[in-house]
């Protein structure tokens, strides 16, 4: 039997609907098993984090009324019917109820463009069918969002404006703009800034991760070497989209300071990527492209050096001849990998590595001794006198 959404809690996005029978996990699992891909890949298209996901469906976790607003757009089904407050018509062949609308946009009133009421009872009322929009001015059409939906064209266009301005100033009124939607729109995906800045943060993760991928992928590398190359090519900011997306970690590593929730995925984040360049550098070893080093260590100080030498070029103006360039900073960084992870040719030594600095402690009676005395051979006696 159905039960009533809360209208209560549908009004507000952060709240999270009682889902005691769990019904409403039922209905996502329907939903993500009608969009044919995996349960990860659903994530990501909902901006969500996974085990989130995981866990909301096996009943350990409850959704909150944003979340199941993104489910509903990206697996275009009425909002109503996730929260048990409608039952819809349903398609012959999936089961799955579809909207009574024509399309699966959100216009400024919080409506589809087929007039049903796309967002929880109480929420569309926020400015109405008619009011302004969130620059104040008459309302007007919203832009089509793009096929991935409205929730990953609101996280995209956060992501520019933090490039172009920084997060703290970037406005909710900012985004709804730049979305041509309204602010109570962007409240029914993401209930707070906070949210907003947390599913900006893992769509920029897992954009960067399939970006490395992918590269890898085209380039064909032959051996480890070559693909730790591509990984240093790809992270040094040449273009402007490059810039950009180095402006947004930038700006995300100051939040994550301040955030909880931010550090625990910045962690998370670095984590990965360090096992990346750990994992090239453990192939490389194993090919005889790279001198035996431990390779999580080495690439500590590799994607340590990668970001402070990007946080140079970033601060540098490209006329600026005191400044750091991205040629600079490339050639720094294959410099490195051939002065510490290249194997040593004939007549030459391996730098010191982390294990080799642990020496022998020196004995007292060793001190005393001379540098002289210990490396040359005491004098033979000099001969008897004869008569």
């Amino acid at each position: 039997m159905q039960h009533e959404a809360d209208p209560k809690s549908a009004a507000t996005p952060g709240r999270r609907p009682d889902d005691e029978t769990g019904e409403v996990a039922s209905r996502v699992r329907a939903v993500v098993e009608a969009a044919g891909c995996s349960q990860r890949e659903f994530a990501r298209r909902i901006v969500m984090d996974p085990s989130k996901l995981s866990r909301s469906l096996s009943g350990t976790r409850r959704f909150t009324v944003a979340e199941l607003a993104r489910i509903a757009d990206a697996g275009e089904v009425d909002p109503g019917w996730l929260l048990g407050s409608r039952a819809p018509e349903t398609q012959p062949d999936s089961g799955i109820p579809t909207e009574t609308g024509t399309g699966t946009d959100t216009d400024a009133g919080g409506r589809g463009p087929g007039g049903t009421d796309r967002q929880p009872r109480g929420l569309a009322g926020a400015t109405g069918p008619a009011g302004p929009t969130a620059s104040g001015g008459p309302a007007t059409a919203p832009a089509a969002p793009p096929s991935a939906g409205r929730p990953l064209q609101i996280v995209r266009e956060t992501v520019r404006l933090i490039a172009e301005r920084g997060f703290h100033a970037v406005r909710v009124a900012d985004i709804a703009t730049a979305c041509a939607t309204s602010t109570a729109a962007i409240h029914y995906h993401f209930p707070g800034r906070a949210e907003l800045l947390e599913a900006s943060v893992r769509w920029c993760m897992d954009e960067d991760t399939a970006s490395r991928a992918a590269r890898i992928r085209e380039a064909g590398a032959e051996d480890a070497a070559a693909e730790l190359r591509e990984l240093i090519a790809l992270q040094t900011p040449r273009s402007e989209q490059q810039r950009r997306q180095w402006r947004v970690w930038l700006d995300l590593w100051a939040e994550a300071a301040r955030s909880t929730a931010i550090g625990r995925l910045h962690v998370d984040y670095y984590r990965q990527w360090r096992t990346t360049v750990a994992e090239v550098i453990r192939r490389g070893i194993a090919q005889g492209v790279f001198r035996p080093v431990d390779p999580e260590f080495a690439a500590l100080r590799l994607t340590a050096l990668i970001d402070g030498l990007a946080t140079q070029v970033l601060a540098s103006t490209p006329d600026d001849p005191d400044g750091t360039g991205p040629d600079a900073m490339h050639e720094a960084l294959l410099a490195y990998v051939s002065a510490e992870l290249a194997p040593p040719t004939a007549g030459t030594t391996a730098p010191v590595t982390a294990e080799a600095t642990t020496t022998t402690p020196v004995t007292a009676e060793a001190a005393t001794t001379t540098p002289a005395a210990a490396a040359s051979p005491a004098p033979a006696p000099a001969p008897a006198p004869t008569d």
